[in-house]
């Protein structure tokens, strides 16, 4: 059920990488969504390491990975790695700090993810494997985005961090809910008919579908403020 996959469980130290899509470009993509992999962090483009780097270093120490977790001018994903080095360094960290939400969906010929930031970057990876990509919020996304955001945080402060590995995509009926927290990963999944009846989820839901219908249709007439990238990376 939805609801109980928002509990606490052991600890996991394996940095995943899953394959719900044929090319590796997707792949990528997909998987630095979630911050957990400081390997495949370590082997983005140099503007990508670059904006890593003091997250990922050996010499970081707390004192850094605080400053950065907590500043809020700094990229919403590089926060998430902070709170995440600073967690397995023992430290304490602020609690329930929604940084990002991931809504997976899968369909018959693959897999739909929308992912949004607090710092106003969007992604979507359709299940053809067409990739948008959004550096600031277009000003028609922005209450969606912000609504999206808002309902999931209410969904962080009723539940716990999920602390083993993150699970492979979701696959069949089963929708997904992932949100990026200081204090760790939380998600719940289910079918759609379960999660319709369930107390919290379907504000998310809706927000969900909301933005992605006018993210999409952004995506395609603006492609000045959107990178699309059509092409099929190779393997």
């Amino acid at each position: 059920m939805f609801l109980n996959l928002f509990q606490q469980r052991n600890s996991g130290t394996t940095e995943p990488f899953y394959r719900p899509y044929k090319n590796e470009g997707s792949n990528h993509l997909y998987n630095l969504l979630f911050c957990d992999n400081v390997a495949l962090l370590r082997k983005g483009s140099d503007e990508q390491k670059h904006d890593y780097d003091a997250v990922l270093s050996e010499s970081t120490d707390r004192e850094r990975l605080e400053r950065i977790g907590n500043d809020l001018d700094v990229e919403s994903r590089v926060r998430v790695v902070a709170f995440n080095r600073l967690r397995r360094m023992n430290v304490s960290v602020p609690r329930k700090r929604l940084l990002g939400a991931i809504v997976e969906v899968p369909q018959q010929a693959g897999l739909d993810v929308l992912a949004a930031f607090p710092d106003g970057r969007l992604r979507y990876i359709n299940h053809s494997e067409k990739i948008a990509i959004f550096e600031s919020t277009p000003p028609e996304l922005i209450g969606k985005a912000e609504e999206l955001l808002r309902v999931s945080q209410f969904i962080v402060n009723r539940y716990g961090p999920w602390n083993k590995t993150r699970l492979p995509p979701p696959t069949g009926n089963l929708m997904r809910m992932s949100f990026l927290v200081s204090d760790g990963l939380y998600f719940g999944q289910g079918s759609y008919a379960d999660l319709m009846q369930d107390r919290f989820a379907p504000p998310v839901i809706k927000a969900f579908t909301e933005l992605l219908l006018l993210l999409v249709d952004t995506a395609l007439e603006k492609s000045d403020q959107a990178t699309i990238l059509v092409k099929k990376w190779s393997a």
